[in-house]
C-alpha cells in the first residue's frame, strides 16, 4: 500500500527541507507527499509551524512556479502566491523527493477559485436569477476547462506521479465563504436550487442533452421565490424529480455530464505527460449529485477515486469504501484519505486498524491530512500505524 502525507507549500518554507521532509520520513514513514499546488482561500492554525501559529492563505494562489509562454494572452491563469517569494517550492519539494525516493503528488484546487471568480465574473457559475457565485468557476465554461487542462500540463516538468484533484466539480450554495449569513430559515431545497447554475453554457449543454433549459430555469425561479417569501413554504420538503414535470432533475443530469467530460479532459491531459489524474470526491455516494458528482461514469473518466475517511472506527471506514462499491468503484480503484488527530483516532492502534482494514479491502494507497494542521505527535502516530 503506497502512502502519503496532505501539505502545504509553506509548510515546506517554514521549516525548511530537511525538517520537513525528514519528519515526513523519519517520524510518519511515508513513501510520499502531496503538496498543494493551487489552493483556496482559508485561515488555519498550525500547531508545531516555527514562525507562526495562525496563517491566511491567499484566495485561489499557486505555490508553484508558472511557465508564462503557457500562459500568454489567457485570462485564467494561476497567480503565484506571495508567501513563496521568488522561490519554487514544487522544484525544491521535486529535488527532495527524487533524493529521499518519495512520490510527489500536486494537490490541485480547480473550480473554487475565488480569485478567479472575483476576476472574471463571467465564469463564475449563476443561478437563476443571474447572480454570479464569485468563490467558484464553471465547469461547463470553455474558458474554466481550457484553464484545467492547461494547469494540469505544469505539472510533468516536477516529475509528479499524480494529480489529486479537488473542485473539479460545481459547488452548492453554502461553502464556506467568510461572513457567509442566511439569517432565515431557508430549507435544504431552497439552497439546492439556488446553487444551480444556469450560465449560458450550462443552459447550452442542457438543450443539447435534450432538456429544456429555460423552462426550468423559470420554474426553479417560481418556486425559489415562493419559498423565500413564505417560511412554512421554504421548509417544505419537495423531490427535485418533481418539479417541472422532473426537468430539473434532468437538467442536474446534464450537468454531471459536463463535470464527467471535465474529468475525462483533464484525465488525458495528465496520462499523455506521464501522470494520473485522482478525483477527489469529498463528499461520498448520494451527496455530490448537485455538484454534478456521477460516480459511475467519474470512476471510468478518472485514473482513480479518492475520499475521505474521517471516522472514528474501522468498521465505519469499511462502510464508506462499500458505498462507493455500491456505486460502481471498487476499492483497488481508490485511495483514501484518513485523519491522525484526535477527532478521529484515539491512538497508533486505532489507526493502525484502519490502515489494515483499507488494505484487507484492496485499497492501493492511503493519505493523511494534514501535515501542518497536525501536531507532531500524529506525525509519529502514523508512523507506528505503518510500521509498528
Amino acid at each position: 500500500m503506497e502512502s502519503s502525507v496532505l501539505a502545504f507549500a509553506t509548510d515546506l518554507i517554514d521549516e525548511g527541507p530537511d525538517t520537513f521532509f525528514g519528519n515526513l520520513t523519519d517520524r510518519a514513514g511515508v513513501g510520499g507527499v502531496t503538496l498543494a499546488s493551487v489552493y483556496h482561500e482559508a485561515r488555519d492554525v498550525f500547531p508545531h509551524n516555527p514562525h507562526r501559529v495562525v496563517r491566511y492563505l491567499e484566495p485561489g494562489a499557486a505555490y508553484f512556479r508558472p511557465d508564462r509562454a503557457r500562459w500568454a494572452g489567457r485570462r485564467l491563469a494561476p497567480t503565484p502566491s506571495t508567501a513563496i517569494g521568488d522561490r519554487d517550492p514544487f522544484a525544491e519539494a521535486a529535488g527532495q523527493a527524487q533524493r529521499r525516493g518519495l512520490k510527489l503528488h500536486a494537490w490541485t484546487v480547480f473550480c473554487h477559485n475565488d480569485r478567479l471568480g472575483f476576476e472574471h465574473p463571467d465564469c463564475a457559475p449563476a443561478n437563476a436569477f443571474g447572480d454570479r457565485h464569485l468563490t467558484e468557476l464553471c465547469p461547463a465554461n470553455p474558458e474554466v476547462r481550457e484553464y484545467a487542462t492547461t494547469l494540469v500540463g505544469e505539472f510533468a516538468r516536477y516529475g509528479v506521479d499524480a494529480i489529486r484533484a479537488e473542485s473539479l466539480h460545481f459547488h452548492g450554495l453554502r461553502h464556506g465563504y467568510h461572513h457567509e449569513r442566511y439569517f432565515e430559515e431557508l430549507g435544504p431545497v431552497t439552497e439546492a436550487l439556488l446553487g444551480l447554475c444556469f450560465c449560458d453554457h450550462c443552459r447550452a449543454n442542457a438543450v443539447s442533452a435534450g432538456v429544456p433549459a429555460e423552462e426550468v430555469r423559470t420554474a426553479v425561479r417560481v418556486e425559489l421565490r415562493a419559498r423565500l417569501a413564505d417560511e412554512d413554504r421554504a421548509v417544505e420538503p419537495a423531490a427535485l424529480d418533481g418539479l417541472a414535470g422532473g426537468a430539473v432533475a434532468a437538467y442536474v443530469d446534464a450537468a454531471a455530464l459536463s463535470v464527467t467530460s471535465l474529468t475525462a479532459e483533464v484525465a488525458e491531459a495528465a496520462a499523455g505527460l506521464g501522470m494520473r489524474l485522482t478525483f477527489m470526491d469529498g463528499g461520498g455516494p448520494g451527496k455530490g449529485w448537485l455538484s454534478g458528482i456521477d460516480l459511475p461514469a467519474l470512476g471510468k473518466a478518472a485514473h482513480q477515486i479518492e475520499t475521505l475517511g474521517y471516522a472514528k472506527t474501522p468498521e465505519a471506514v469499511r462502510e464508506k469504501i462499500a458505498a462507493f462499491a455500491l456505486h460502481g468503484v471498487r476499492p483497488e480503484e481508490m485511495a483514501v484519505i484518513l485523519r491522525p488527530m484526535t477527532q478521529d483516532c484515539d491512538g497508533p492502534a486505532n489507526l493502525a486498524a484502519k490502515i489494515a482494514t483499507l488494505r484487507g479491502l484492496g485499497v492501493p494507497e492511503v493519505e493523511f491530512y494534514h501535515y501542518g494542521l497536525m501536531r507532531l505527535a500524529s506525525l509519529d502516530r502514523i508512523g507506528t500505524a505503518l510500521h509498528g
